[in-house]
C-alpha cells in the first residue's frame, strides 16, 4: 500500500547531495566548457578578493583556469560519489522501503538549486571571480542564475511532494497479522 512521502527525510539528504553534484558538472560542462562562457577564474583582475587576472586568451591563463576547472569537477564529482553512497547506505538500512523516484529526482532538483543559488552567490556576486557570460549583460545573466536556482528549487519540491514510500514488509502481513 502507497503512503504519502513523509518518510522522503530518508532519503532527502543524500538525493540533495546527489543534486548538488549533477548541478555541478551540468555547469561545468555547458557553460565552461561546450559553451565556452566562462572558466572559474575569468573574472580575476576585476574580482571582489584580488585575485590575480587569469585570462582565457594567453595559455598561461587558460591553464589556470583549466586547473580550477578541474578543481571544482573533482568536487562535483566527490558530492556525487558522497551521494550515492549516503543513498545506497539509506536503502540498504531500509530494505523493506521503496521511495518511488518523483522523491529522489525532487530532491536532486533541489539540490541542484542550492547549488546554483550558493555557487552563484559567492562566486559571481561575494567573490566576482567569474560570471556566468562577461559583457554588458552580465548582471542580468548572474540573476538568471540566481532564478533559475530558484526555480528549480521550486520544482524540486512540488516534484518530491508527488512521491511516494511503499513498505514492502507491511504489504507483505497478512491481514490478521
Amino acid at each position: 500500500m502507497s503512503t504519502p512521502s513523509t518518510d522522503s527525510a530518508d532519503i532527502r539528504l543524500p538525493a540533495m547531495i546527489l543534486g548538488v553534484g549533477l548541478g555541478g558538472f551540468a555547469d561545468g560542462i555547458v557553460l565552461h566548457q561546450v559553451l565556452q562562457w566562462h572558466h572559474m577564474l575569468t573574472g580575476t583582475g576585476s574580482d571582489n578578493v584580488g585575485v590575480r587576472a587569469y585570462p582565457v586568451d594567453t595559455v598561461s591563463g587558460l591553464e589556470m583556469n583549466t586547473l580550477w576547472d578541474g578543481i571544482f569537477h573533482v568536487v562535483t564529482w566527490v558530492a556525487v560519489l558522497t551521494g550515492l553512497a549516503l543513498l545506497y547506505a539509506r536503502v540498504t538500512r531500509s530494505r523493506g522501503r521503496l521511495w518511488r523516484s518523483p522523491v529522489l529526482w525532487g530532491w536532486a532538483l533541489v539540490g541542484w538549486g542550492l547549488f546554483n543559488l550558493v555557487e552563484g552567490i559567492v562566486d559571481h556576486h561575494l567573490l566576482g571571480i567569474h560570471h556566468v557570460r562577461e559583457g554588458a549583460y552580465r548582471t542580468w545573466w548572474d540573476l538568471g542564475f540566481l532564478a533559475l536556482g530558484a526555480a528549480l528549487i521550486a520544482a524540486g519540491w512540488l516534484v518530491q511532494r508527488r512521491g511516494t514510500t511503499v513498505d514492502l514488509c507491511a504489504d507483505r502481513r497478512s491481514p490478521g497479522t
